[in-house]
């Protein structure tokens, strides 16, 4: 895995993470009785985006580096996904 793919990796698994992130703990405006005219009830009434970065930030590195680790090993690779033999690699087809 090159330079490129790891970072295409982290960044994956951060914006997946931060869509999980985000909507906990979250309290809409109609929750808090204060709807800003113009705004739905459900939109958000106090968001603390730096807290929610930092934690999406440590639990993406904490689930990127074993995935890195696992796919530099070797233990996974492209071949296992191969289910048609299409890149000629892994398994022999059965005759």
């Amino acid at each position: 895995m090159g330079i490129t793919s790891a970072l295409v990796l982290l960044a994956v698994i951060w914006f997946m993470t931060l869509f999980v992130v985000l909507p906990i703990r979250m309290q809409t405006q109609g929750d808090t009785g204060k709807v800003t005219m113009g705004t739905p009830a459900g939109a958000p009434a106090h968001i603390n985006m730096k807290r929610k970065i930092k934690i999406t930030s440590i639990v993406a590195v904490v689930i990127w580096v074993p995935l890195c680790a696992i796919i530099l090993s070797g233990m996974i690779t492209v071949d296992d996904f191969d289910l048609f033999n299409r890149f000629g690699g892994g398994l022999a087809p059965l005759e």
